[in-house]
């Protein structure tokens, strides 16, 4: 009575590997990549993504321009590709976007433009999510590792988190990830830190209101006009010798 139960045990057990196997197809890619080796998009961007693909079919973007990422106040920038005179600019802003989004869709969103300088906009909505300073940095790093292996020679640029009147309770948080990432910056070659941050603070140190839409969230007219000459002088200024 015993050998029949521990063979009835046996059968059942090999009976459930065999569907297991079954079930699994020989080869199947690991979920987090598809066959091409880019991280599989997630349903949320898959529409900006395929929408920068479509874009990129009409007319192909010259390579060795100024490629601007990152979250909505990229996104929402009116005019940008236009907004530094015969440089060749390109806005593959996504609204909503994190630091770690950047880092994920690097393949799709920088590589095949091959720039020379990227303009990174993101963390504030890493921030607003809970995620810590340290996680920002952690992402921006895995970010510029993803564009270095392929693009040894492309600067990037990190556009300090802005502070804006709806966010003001997250300004400590934003302080400490953009000290992390400036710091970084400075110990990195080919990688430099605009700061944006303190040029949008008024005498007592809170948020410039002017400077927003009412959404106390995005930037308006005059908000854009501050980050235009700000990046302006950057990109005039010599690289330096790092």
């Amino acid at each position: 009575m015993e050998r029949a139960v521990r063979r009835a045990l046996t059968l059942c057990v090999l009976g459930l590997w065999t569907l297991a196997v079954q079930a699994q197809p020989a080869g199947q890619p690991a979920p987090a990549r598809a066959a091409s080796g880019a991280a599989q998009v997630d349903d949320r961007w898959q529409e900006s993504l395929d929408a920068f693909a479509a874009a990129d079919r009409a007319r192909a973007p010259q390579p060795g321009g100024v490629l601007f990422i990152g979250s909505s106040s990229i996104r929402l920038w009116p005019g940008l590709e236009t907004q530094f005179g015969t440089e060749p600019v390109l806005n593959r802003g996504f609204g909503g976007s994190r630091m770690s989004d950047c880092a994920r869709y690097v393949e799709q969103l920088v590589l095949p433009y091959r720039p020379r300088l990227v303009i990174v906009y993101a963390g504030d909505n890493d921030l607003a999510e809970g995620r810590t300073p340290r996680e920002v940095l952690a992402s921006f790093t895995a970010f510029v590792k993803g564009v270095r292996r392929a693009l040894p020679d492309t600067r990037i640029t990190y556009l300090s988190i802005k502070p804006s009147p709806l966010r003001a309770a997250l300004m400590p948080r934003m302080v400490a990830t953009n000290t992390l990432i400036a710091g970084y910056s400075r110990r990195t070659a080919k990688l430099d830190f605009i700061d944006v941050y303190s040029k949008m603070l008024d005498d007592q140190g809170r948020p410039r209101a002017d400077l927003f839409r009412p959404d106390a969230l995005h930037l308006n007219a005059q908000g854009y006009a501050l980050w235009r000459s700000v990046i302006a002088d950057h990109l005039h200024a010599p690289a330096p010798p790092r």
